[in-house]
């Protein structure tokens, strides 16, 4: 009796489980390709994420064999800055905005000192000369403002300086030697029209007046030229009203404005 033959049958592994796991390690890349492109935006690098994308999820030349997908950067260690905190702030940059506000505090202090100390000096010689109801001095946000009255500079209607004028811009002139600063004079007047050959109206005057008593100032070698200016105004800035005679008395005016270096805050 014939044997029977063995028949013997290979048995076949199931690779079914290979698919959902290359879908997996697909993902995996992808999530990496994204990780590393996002360290550093870029125009070219966002071009090779989606080329990159286009590789991983739809097939082709893989990501390995087109290594120009991703390329390192050799200055992205260099640029990239970790993001600071909401509200966060560099001490360094604070430190410097505290020394350089301590600085300009300082300087401010300084320079208010030296603006009292000229205020100190010119009450002193109006006080001597009794000059009270012709001069007077106040400290501003801009500065030291010295108001002249008419009067004690000009005859009515004139720009030629007083001899006691001349004395008075010179006792000035001393005090801006130590502490060179900007400064203008402004000439106004009242609002009374003029109409003469040499001043054919009020601007005229109030120029005329300030430009004169500008150059008595300079008078003194020791001033810089560059730092002064003078102009008018007319009868277009009155302190007082120009219905009275007194009114009109402390509008014609010439203005002298030491100004500050700094601004106050």
């Amino acid at each position: 009796m014939a044997k029977g033959k063995k028949h013997h049958h290979e048995e076949h592994v199931d690779e079914s489980w290979l698919i959902p796991y290359a879908d997996l390690l697909t993902l995996l890349l992808a999530l990496f390709i994204v990780l590393f492109a996002t360290s550093k935006i870029d125009a070219k690098k966002f071009e090779q994420l989606v080329q990159s994308f286009n590789v991983a999820l739809n097939g082709g030349v893989g990501v390995m064999q087109n290594p120009s997908a991703v390329k390192y950067d050799p200055t992205l260690e260099k640029t990239t800055v970790p993001p600071k905190k909401e509200g966060e702030q560099d001490d360094s940059e604070q430190q410097k905005k505290s020394e350089e506000q301590k600085k300009l505090e300082q300087a401010l202090q300084k320079e208010t000192q030296d603006l009292q100390k000229m205020k100190a000096q010119l009450d002193g010689y109006i006080q001597r000369n009794n000059l009270q109801d012709k001069l007077q001095t106040k400290l501003t946000e801009e500065g030291l403002l010295i108001t002249i009255l008419d009067n004690a500079l000009f005859d009515s209607g004139s720009a030629v300086l007083k001899p006691e004028a001349r004395t008075l811009a010179a006792e000035i002139s001393k005090l801006l030697v130590p502490h060179p600063k900007q400064v203008t004079v402004t000439g106004h007047t009242d609002n009374r029209p003029i109409h003469t050959a040499e001043f054919p109206s009020n601007w005229d005057l109030s120029t005329k007046r300030a430009t004169n008593f500008l150059k008595v100032l300079l008078e003194n070698k020791s001033l810089e030229p560059a730092k002064f200016s003078a102009t008018g105004k007319g009868e277009f800035h009155p302190v007082a009203d120009n219905k009275t005679p007194d009114g009109r008395a402390k509008n014609r005016r010439v203005e002298v404005a030491i100004l500050r270096d700094l601004t106050v805050k």
